[in-house]
């Protein structure tokens, strides 16, 4: 799980500064560059460097954090050069950057490694952050400044966002009567009563909650305010007026977090830049950095790459290299500057000094549709830094056999030639940039230190299949597993089946645990350790609803528990909940139920005979039941009946649960929390992991298997709901992040709802492409990939199959590595790829 979800305590001497030892000797010339010989061709700029951006484009499985620890000990070891001239002087610090706790524990060690014996140095000189936690610190120590007093303020939860956010939907329906009205008549309406209620469940619960939180997460990370968000709208002509009524729920939201004291993580990194913009301050925090070392940059947001490009700025006349200068990064900031609607704190940096190195992959941005990253400013760096020569390529890389290099390659450049024959037979104007950075993975060098490098591959190193269904997908997947994994063998490699829905996860570790369970091979679902966290707020949804049964938004909360549970088939629910004591209990005049819904309303009644009939400290563990827990699940209910039946001694009533219950599930007590070994969790030998693709980014396993590779999911399509068409072909969030995004971009002219929509589409297309491409790299020594011919169109309907066509990614594949095609009668090819 990501730093972001978590703060700890930030130690009062956290930069603290000490003075320079005398510790720089003779011999520290050849211990650094034993360090630098050591490391590959492409890791060797990181080492080289001595001052100035730098830019670092690396492969997957490049080897980043080993060479970013090892330029961050050899630039701590210069720091210790010239000892006379810099002993009067006080002694600054690198600061590093890295996305997750984990990331930053490995880090660390192996800085303190190198430090220790390479160098025989101090383990410090350095610290190690994430984002948020960096942030923190700064605005943490200069509290007048920032105006975040730690004692008077509440970090968000997840569910009291949630909470918020709908808060701030009602408050604005109640102060925006006519642009609500205007959603509400979408394309056409007739005025029918049943189909007004419907759109008015469907504005509230998911149009407008989904436009808040995509618009809100946006612009804050982007330093936008509501006023700023409300100005923009004014260049936007379409009739629903979307970014006004964004503007309008963003400011609501706000409102909401003032007056309860409650702050988020983008709140932390406006904090901190509020310290920098005073230039006392900000000189301080300078005075104590000599350099600034981010892994992961292209899921960066704006306000992030402000904050550290700030930080790593030193003063006038300190060795650097400029950041932005007369020419190109000149003209770009003036650009930038004359056209944001950001605030002076987030203008890019002119005519002053950067220590920066910035390391990620483009190639691996896989976060931008859903989260305010956006990899285009880690792009311009590198466009900008290789103007300058400043831009290194890490190109090789040990992690992967080399048919699986040859693979990932191939599917990079077929995708990219995909998009540039488009763009010749497209008359648009505009030209999407291409989904790829074009650059190859190589593997190592014979006399590579990593080892192991580029292991052999296990058979062909890639099968390729294509099952009649996805129940025949089962029968291949257990039986290459089951070889994979010999009963007498305690040494077997890790293993890993990649998923692009948590709902394909679920109904693979079910189909797969009874063959694991018989042949004595390790299964972890990484998803359902996951689901165990939800239980108490599909809970809480059930008994909200069974304590006020005729509230659509309780019923509709039901519904959907119901619908993810797989215990009801999925359907409008908007429709269903618009009118509950119909659905529930039809008159003999109402139109008839389908068996779909007749079935539901039945589940329903279930649910209300038992709250009538059972015990009250019984309730929760029928529930349980009601739902079909597995086992943990079911443990996890019981522990929570008896918290709950412990917290209300003396006053046994509903009301108490349901207040004791809605306290839990907002402080999110039971929400799951990694540890620093959750990694290793994932990888371990001797185990089958099921994992998501996006969860996967940054692990590797020895074999992966991607099954279920189909169009209808990756590159997928942008599709709008039906119980939204009546608004139109598009969804506001996506409309709203577009035109947001093209002004954070310097565009001087925001793009049409149309527009925005088919943006949006290119993005979300090349993202997935981007998620393959990480998925196929997991792989060390076999990569095992699928399409069944019949697949669900929904995977919360596994059981409707029908004809699907396979990814397009999957076909090229099939077609260039036919000697990896495997053919149901011959499973165990051997042939390697020359």
């Amino acid at each position: 799980m990501s730093d972001a979800n978590s703060i700890h305590p930030v130690p009062e001497n956290a930069l603290s500064v000490t003075r320079l030892p005398m510790l720089y000797t003779s011999s520290r010339h050849t211990e650094i560059a034993n360090i630098r010989n050591s490391l590959r061709s492409g890791q060797q700029p990181m080492a080289d460097w001595k001052g100035g951006p730098l830019a670092v484009s690396a492969v997957p499985g490049a080897g980043k954090s080993t060479g970013m620890a090892a330029a961050a000990a050899i630039a701590i070891a210069r720091q210790y050069e010239n000892r006379d001239a810099l002993r009067p002087k006080i002694r600054r610090q690198l600061v590093v950057v890295t996305f997750t706790r984990s990331a930053a524990a490995n880090i660390k060690a192996k800085i303190r490694k190198y430090l220790r014996e390479g160098l025989s140095l101090p383990q410090t000189g350095f610290v190690v952050y994430t984002l948020h936690g960096l942030a923190l610190n700064i605005a943490s120590r200069h509290p007048e400044l920032s105006g975040l007093e730690l004692d008077y303020v509440t970090l968000i939860t997840p569910n009291q966002s949630h909470r918020f956010i709908r808060t701030a939907v009602e408050k604005w329906i109640a102060n925006n009567p006519r642009l609500y009205a205007q959603l509400m008549e979408g394309i056409q309406f007739d005025g029918e009563e049943t189909e007004r209620l419907r759109r008015q469940s469907v504005l509230r619960t998911e149009v407008l909650p989904e436009l808040a939180t995509a618009v809100i997460h946006e612009a804050k990370s982007s330093g936008m305010t509501p006023e700023d968000l409300q100005q923009l709208s004014y260049q936007s002509t379409d009739a629903y007026q979307i970014l006004k009524i964004a503007a309008g729920l963003y400011e609501q939201y706000q409102t909401l977090m003032r007056d309860r004291d409650f702050i988020d993580y983008d709140d932390m990194i406006l904090a901190a830049l509020r310290v920098l913009e005073n230039e006392s301050a900000r000189k301080i925090e300078q005075k104590q950095v000599f350099a600034v070392f981010e892994d992961e940059a292209q899921d960066s947001s704006p306000l992030q790459t402000r904050l550290l490009e700030i930080l790593a700025s030193g003063e006038e006349g300190e060795r650097g290299i400029g950041r932005w200068g007369d020419g190109e990064m000149g003209r770009q900031g003036e650009k930038s500057n004359s056209q944001s609607p950001m605030p002076n704190a987030l203008c890019p940096i002119t005519n002053s000094q950067i220590n920066l190195i910035r390391v990620g992959d483009p190639n691996q941005a896989i976060n931008s549709t859903f989260t305010p990253a956006d990899p285009i400013y880690f792009r311009t760096f590198c466009q900008e830094c290789d103007s300058q020569g400043l831009l290194a390529t890490m190109n090789q890389a040990g992690r992967s056999s080399r048919i699986i290099i040859e693979t990932a390659n191939f599917a990079l450049e077929w995708v990219n030639s995909l998009y540039q024959s488009k763009q010749k037979q497209s008359s648009s104007d505009s030209t999407p940039s291409l989904p790829f950075r074009n650059q190859k993975i190589l593997p190592v060098d014979a006399n590579d230190p990593q080892p192991n490098a580029n292991p052999a591959a296990i058979g062909s190193g890639v099968e390729i299949y294509t099952p009649s269904d996805i129940h025949n997908t089962v029968e291949l997947l257990s039986k290459r597993i089951i070889e994979l994994f010999p009963e007498d063998n305690d040494n077997n490699g890790s293993a890993a089946i990649l998923v692009r829905e948590n709902r394909q996860g679920n109904w693979l570790s079910q189909a797969l645990r009874p063959i694991c369970k018989k042949h004595n091979i390790l299964l972890y679902d990484v998803g359902e350790q996951d689901r165990h966290s939800h239980v108490p707020e599909e809970i809480l949804a059930i008994l909200q609803f069974c304590d006020r049964p005729h509230s659509p938004d309780f019923l509709k909360a039901a519904l959907g528990v119901l619908v993810k549970r797989r215990l009801i088939e999925p359907q409008d629910l908007n429709a269903l909940a618009s009118l509950p004591e119909e659905f529930l209990y039809p008159s003999p005049l109402a139109a008839p139920q389908t068996e779909a819904v007749k079935k539901t309303a039945e589940f329903c009644r279930d649910l209300l005979n038992a709250r009538l009939e059972l015990p009250l400290y019984q309730l929760i563990s029928f529930i349980a039941l009601k739902l079909d827990y597995q086992q943990a699940e079911l443990a996890t209910a019981d522990k929570l009946s008896e918290r709950i039946n412990q917290q209300i001694a003396g006053e046994i009533s509903l009301g108490a649960i349901l207040g004791t219950l809605s306290e839990i599930v907002s402080s999110e007590r039971f929400e799951g929390v990694d540890t620093e070994d959750s990694e290793a969790r994932y990888t371990r030998r001797n185990q089958l992991t099921i994992i998501t693709m996006h969860k996967a980014k940054g692990l590797d396993w020895d074999y992966v298997f991607l099954p279920f590779l189909h169009e209808n999911l990756i590159p997928g399509k942008f599709w709008v709901p039906p119980q939204r068409k009546f608004l139109g072909d598009f969804t506001l969030s996506e409309v709203a992040r577009a035109q947001i995004r093209a002004s954070l971009h310097g565009e001087t002219k925001l793009p049409d709802v149309i527009e925005a929509w088919e943006q949006a589409k290119h993005l979300k297309i090349a993202e997935e492409y981007r998620l393959l491409y990480v998925a196929m790299t997991r792989a060390k020594r076999l990569l095992w990939i699928s399409a069944a011919k019949k697949a669900p169109f929904t995977w919360s309907k596994p059981d409707n199959l029908q004809e699907q066509p396979a990814c397009p990614v999957f076909s090229a594949l099939k077609r260039e590595f036919t000697e990896c095609v495997v053919e149901e009668a011959k499973p165990n090819l051997t042939m390697v790829r020359s």
